[in-house]
Order: structure tokens, then C-alpha cells, then sequence
């Protein structure tokens, strides 16, 4: 499956998480349940999905997907692939806005 990564999610994994950048340890095409989702963090129970044009008509399935997960205690949070690529300052802001957020969450 990373062979099949979309630019969005490359550019997430070698800017923001490869080599725990973010502090965490994340993981790429993590299998958890009957899904593989693009990055997991155990440590936060944190989910990464960069949603790509093979999201579009997938709604129910990520709905589906995301509530499961949540009964995990795992947290999702998605981001646009184009928006990673296009406005990544943006993505970045947010995304260490969701770490801190998690971290309060869980306490740590």
C-alpha cells in the first residue's frame, strides 16, 4: 500500500512524522480492525487520514470506518490531499494544534 501513496500523504509522512518529527511515533498503513488507515500514533490513539480523490464517493464507508475506530478510544482526523500539497502551512498549523489538543485529552 505505500507504493500506492498519494503525493498528499508522502508529503505528510517525510515533513511532519518520519523520524518522529512530531515527537510521536507514527506509523504508515497501519492495519487496526478490518481497515488500514495512513498513519496511527498508539501513544495519542491519534489517526491521520489524507482523504484523496478515491474518497469521494466513500463517505459511508469513512463514517463507518471513523465510528469504529472511535469505539477504540482512537481519535480521526482527516485532511484534504490537495490542501496538504496546495496549503500545507495550514495543514501543519493544524495538525500540531490536534497533537496538543490529544495530549490534553489524554493527560500526558
Amino acid at each position: 500500500m505505500r507504493n500506492n501513496s498519494t503525493k498528499g500523504e508522502i508529503k505528510f509522512w517525510c515533513e511532519l512524522l518520519r523520524s518522529r518529527k512530531s515527537g510521536y511515533q507514527f506509523y504508515r498503513q497501519k492495519h487496526l480492525l478490518n481497515y488500514i488507515v495512513d498513519f496511527y500514533c498508539a501513544a495519542l490513539k491519534l489517526v491521520i487520514e489524507i482523504d484523496g480523490t478515491s474518497h469521494l464517493d466513500k463517505q459511508e464507508y469513512d463514517a463507518n470506518r471513523d465510528k469504529d475506530l472511535g469505539k477504540l478510544g482512537l481519535k480521526v482526523v482527516h485532511y484534504n490531499d490537495m490542501n496538504v500539497l496546495h496549503n500545507f502551512h495550514l495543514i501543519e498549523s493544524d495538525f500540531k494544534k490536534q497533537l496538543e489538543a490529544r495530549k490534553k485529552e489524554l493527560g500526558l
